[in-house]
């Protein structure tokens, strides 16, 4: 009988180690595969510029003239009010159905169209991810707005094996640029990327997408930039980054020409009033600060200070201000030569995303004094 069971025991302690051993080794081929796929953006890469034929101005902006920018992190068109997030305090990886992913982006379309900014800067756009159940969203988009658009990736992996078991899968997005205006010279700029191999593999890589816009009448240049920098991050990513985007923008100024920078900075905006909109738990997520005196003499952070751009997706969202935290994220920076007419944030009470458009107006100055 002892015999027996000792037999019995080495035949489970094989079965184990066999079983530890085709773990290991899938385990190991997982990461070697992740390793080969791994997306790894050229420092600068030049971007492919779509032409749709339709709504284009014919006269390019000039010194002394006004332009309109609309603003919006658009959530993947799948952060609607009904969702939370699970790196936010929620549960959720996607919506239950893509029906919310089509409603919301045909929802985003129109709002964008009927507020004929001369040029939209939109972040989290997605080509073909699982998260918002492969509904390529550019189509739509360019088609509702025409004129001439570029996007640039910044989160490409064949698979995020995170949370489990509701793993995120299969991500292709980036940034998206539109404009009314002709415009050249459309370049992905890499970011620094604060995350260490194996979680870089399936984790974004951040960048800048900056595009010009010739000035009639003028040898200088509109140079815009559409970013979204690092969000869950406290290892210095963001700081790394933002220095990236505020060089580019100094040595842009000058060779005399004028910036305009926008997106998600996820870093609060100078002037925020910390009583009325205070962080509630800092267990989630708490945006880094922004302040002017990182800005040199001239240059201006850009923000609406009286309606939060973004919420915690903690929870779907009630329309009770306490019981929601918000944050004001999303802005500008604005060059010497570009004077602020108005900037204000639309109040869509995060109905398709969780985050609000920003809409700015802007002159560029006939000269440095005018």
């Amino acid at each position: 009988m002892l015999s027996v069971m000792k037999i019995s025991t080495k035949k489970i302690m094989v079965v184990i180690g066999i079983a530890a051993g085709a773990l290991i080794l899938g385990i190991t081929a997982f990461f070697i595969v992740m390793t080969i796929l791994e997306y790894r953006p050229e420092p600068v890469e030049a971007l492919e510029i779509f032409d749709t034929g339709k709504n284009v101005l014919q006269d390019s902006p000039a010194p002394g003239e006004n332009i309109r920018i609309l603003n919006w992190n658009i959530g993947y068109a799948s952060l609607d009010a009904s969702q939370d997030f699970f790196l936010d305090g929620g549960r959720s990886v996607k919506p239950k159905t893509d029906r919310n992913v089509h409603e919301n982006l045909k929802e985003i379309c129109s709002l964008l169209a009927s507020r004929k900014a001369g040029i939209n800067l939109l972040q989290e756009v997605d080509i073909d991810s699982s998260r918002s159940y492969h509904v390529n969203q550019i189509g739509p988009i360019r088609e509702a707005l025409g004129g001439y658009s570029a996007h640039a990736l910044n989160f490409k992996a064949f698979f995020v094996p995170f949370p489990v078991p509701n793993f995120i899968g299969k991500v292709s997005s980036g940034l998206f640029v539109q404009s009314g205006y002709g415009f050249h010279n459309a370049e992905r700029i890499s970011l620094p990327v604060p995350f260490t191999w194996p979680v870089r593999t399936a984790n974004m890589k951040r960048c800048l997408l900056a595009f010009r816009i010739p000035l009639k009448n003028s040898g200088a240049e509109l140079v815009v930039v559409n970013l979204h920098l690092e969000a869950y991050d406290n290892s210095g990513g963001r700081e790394a980054q933002r220095q990236v985007l505020l060089d580019f923008l100094e040595e842009e100024y000058a060779k005399g020409n004028y910036c305009i920078a926008g997106g998600d900075f996820n870093q609060s905006f100078p002037g925020v009033d910390m009583e009325h909109f205070p962080i509630r738990d800092k267990d989630y997520f708490v945006p880094g600060l922004l302040s002017q005196a990182l800005l040199k003499n001239g240059w201006r952070f850009v923000s609406d200070m009286e309606t939060p751009s973004c919420r915690l997706l903690n929870k779907p969202y009630s329309g009770n201000p306490g019981d929601t935290q918000y944050y004001f994220i999303d802005g500008f920076i604005l060059s010497p030569n570009v004077v602020l007419r108005s900037v204000k944030t639309l109040n869509l009470e995060f109905r398709n995303s969780d985050h609000n458009p920003v809409e700015l107006e802007a002159k560029l100055k006939n000269s440095d004094r005018t």
